[in-house]
């Protein structure tokens, strides 16, 4: 036997293990959070938006708790997305993921994070939408294609808050 398959074949299983633990990891997480409320469906009298980013969706996480990841209904799966802000509620347009709804009433938070659970920026780089999926609060992570497109962004989605403020985060939106 040559010397370097015995070494070539031992990788290859250890990154198949890994591989496999990786799987059983994400499976568990799935059935943990089985639990958690469907999707909101999209409503039809949504109207024009009132504004139109494109970008990427990052993540939704459990509330303040950055590094949970949630994994059903595809909210652990990064992807391309548009978020339209409209009168009523928001609209993150994910290609490859079911689009996700967040009605204004459930809006109870927007706020900026230099990360989440595995995409890290630039200070304030990410715009994190707090919401209740249910009586679940997560925090929906977003990253604008363009800087400049970020604070009217925010601002849209803070018009949107029950109350109309701006995050209690001593204005760090830029």
């Amino acid at each position: 036997m040559d010397e370097r398959i015995l070494p070539g074949v031992l990788v290859l299983l250890l990154v198949l293990v890994v591989f496999a633990l990786m799987g059983w990891g994400w499976r568990n997480k799935l059935k943990r959070q089985g639990g958690l409320a469907e999707l909101p469906g999209i409503p039809g009298n949504l109207g024009e938006a009132l504004i139109s980013v494109p970008g990427q969706y990052v993540v939704t996480t459990a509330a303040g708790d950055w590094l949970e990841r949630m994994a059903v209904h595809g909210l652990g799966i990064r992807t391309p997305a548009v978020v339209n802000v409209h009168p009523h509620g928001v609209v993150i347009e994910r290609k490859g993921a079911q689009d996700l709804f967040i009605s204004a009433k459930a809006l109870t938070q927007v706020d900026t994070q230099a990360g989440m659970a595995g995409k890290f920026v630039e200070k304030d780089g990410l715009v994190v939408i707090s919401w209740l999926l249910a009586d679940t609060e997560v925090d929906t992570g977003f990253r604008t294609t363009e800087a400049g497109a970020k604070r009217p962004l925010i601002q849209a989605l803070q018009a949107l808050l029950p109350d109309g403020s701006a995050p209690e985060s001593n204005g760090k939106n830029n």
